[in-house]
């Protein structure tokens, strides 16, 4: 094993992140990517267990597309035991039903799971196998629990990045108080529904001097059919301000003078 990072590791503890650990990576470009997927998700410590080839290898830096802090802090072991022995819980990502008891999650009730355990300051990690083959099951042995991706059952193949950053994804998730929708509206506000309904009054008032509603026994529903445009449009207070001249022009051109107040 290489020397191993204590101030590293007591900021992975502390922070309660999990770490990423590959078993056998078999291309630099391939650690290069999943350190690319890390660093999107806030993961930084990555753990390689017997590298094919070698490391430091330059093909990672070409392709970690500026994640340089997850492949300068990557630590290298020459067995699994020593590269999970500083964590409490270990799940190990397959594609293919094992003939063994263990637990098998999908990535979001992981994702639960590691939020549960950093709340209490266990140290938790995945586990990803070569990029042909995978893990084996002597690997497996040292895994708490088991992950399947439920994907297309006709094809269900990841490649190494791409599962590491979906489970990286998930627990950043688990974790993460964004709003569902956001509308930013910049230096204005939304309107109010007092400043929308006084609006749409002008605009029906308008329209009514145009005869715009025509039949008028239709005037009703076209007029429910307006309110519901603009209650859809979460308009703010400048864009009302702005629909507020354009009805005043549009006054204006049909008396053939200027934009009215």
């Amino acid at each position: 094993m290489a020397g191993t990072d204590k101030t590293q590791a007591s900021a992975h503890a502390e922070s309660g992140a999990p770490a990423v650990i590959l078993v056998g990576p078999q291309l630099g470009e391939n650690i290069g990517m999943v350190a690319r997927a890390m660093l999107n998700c806030g993961l930084l410590d990555l753990r390689l267990v017997r590298p094919r080839d070698g490391w430091p290898n330059p093909a990672a830096e070409a392709t970690a597309s500026g994640a340089l802090a997850v492949i300068e802090g990557a630590k290298v072991y020459d067995e699994l035991a020593d590269a999970v022995a500083g964590l409490n819980r270990v799940y190990a990502t397959t594609a293919r039903a094992r003939d063994m008891v263990k637990p098998v999650l999908t990535p979001r009730a992981v994702a639960s799971e590691l939020r549960a355990a950093e709340a209490v300051g266990d140290a938790t990690g995945f586990l990803f196998g070569p990029e042909r083959s995978g893990l084996d099951n002597d690997d497996l042995t040292f895994a708490d629990a088991l992950v399947t991706v439920p994907l297309n059952p006709a094809f269900s193949s990841l490649n190494l990045a791409q599962a590491v950053l979906l489970l990286g994804y998930e627990w950043r998730m688990a974790g993460d108080a964004t709003p569902d929708r956001a509308l930013p509206t910049g230096d204005s506000r939304p309107a109010t529904k007092e400043e929308l309904i006084n609006f749409l009054s002008r605009l029906e008032q308008a329209l009514d001097d145009m005869g715009f509603f025509h039949p008028v026994e239709k005037r009703y529903i076209m007029v429910r059919n307006l309110r519901n445009v603009f209650q859809r449009a979460e308009a703010t207070e400048q864009e009302l301000r702005t629909l507020h001249g354009v009805v005043s022009a549009l006054r204006g051109a049909k008396l053939g003078k200027g934009p009215q107040d």
